[in-house]
């Protein structure tokens, strides 16, 4: 979880539960109301706290909603280091449908996730910060794909997985910005593009690994 963008130590157990509560109370306004509604001083509020004690950790709207993305990639990250039963995927695509659908649940399960990566904010600070958390969970995604199949020379200069996620993501958008929710019409479609980009990369009978490495 991230804190302000200057400290590199721990924090204390005390600044730790002000933090959670601060980053709780700014979850819980932003589901509610989206980026646009959301104030330091909103989030003070409903935190119980002084404003000063928001602004001491979190010195804008921006550093709160970059933690926030922070904590959401997190969950994302924990999808990908789920197990994964090697016997039961008989092709590339059950992986990435495996995938897909745990994400999906974050998003389903968590309307600040899609307010912070799916909804349209403006917020150049986030945008800036998703992008990076999804190349990091390209990365893992290459792992995780390299760990049950043989994965064949892929471009250096292009993160494929991570281009698959955002594209994915953006029919998820879609859904959001015209439903409030990812309609399960728009999940399929979304899981569509996904594999239809991979495919680009990918041939459709991808040698599987004896065992999960």
């Amino acid at each position: 979880m991230s804190t302000t963008a200057n400290s590199s130590r721990k924090p204390r157990a005390s600044s730790q539960a002000r933090i959670a509560a601060i980053l709780a109370a700014a979850r819980a306004l932003l589901a509610e109301n989206g980026a646009a509604g959301l104030s330091i001083y909103a989030v003070a509020e409903r935190a119980e706290m002084p404003p000063s004690s928001v602004y001491h950790f979190f010195p804008s709207v921006p550093a709160l909603l970059q933690a926030l993305t922070a904590d959401v990639h997190a969950a994302f990250r924990a999808c990908l280091a789920a197990p994964v039963e090697h016997a039961a995927l008989r092709c590339w695509r059950d992986l990435s449908r495996i995938v897909e659908e745990r994400m999906l649940a974050v998003y389903a399960a968590d309307a600040a996730a899609r307010q912070l990566i799916l909804a349209s904010h403006g917020l150049a600070e986030v945008t800036l910060a998703d992008r990076q958390h999804d190349v990091q969970l390209g990365d893992s995604m290459r792992a995780l794909f390299d760990r049950h199949f043989h994965l064949p020379e892929l471009p250096e200069d292009i993160e494929v997985f991570s281009l698959a996620m955002e594209l994915g993501d953006r029919v998820y958008a879609l859904s959001v910005q015209r439903h409030g929710h990812i309609e399960p019409r728009l999940a399929e479609e979304g899981m569509r593009v996904f594999d239809a980009y991979l495919a680009l990369y990918l041939p459709p009978f991808l040698p599987k690994r004896q065992s999960a490495r």
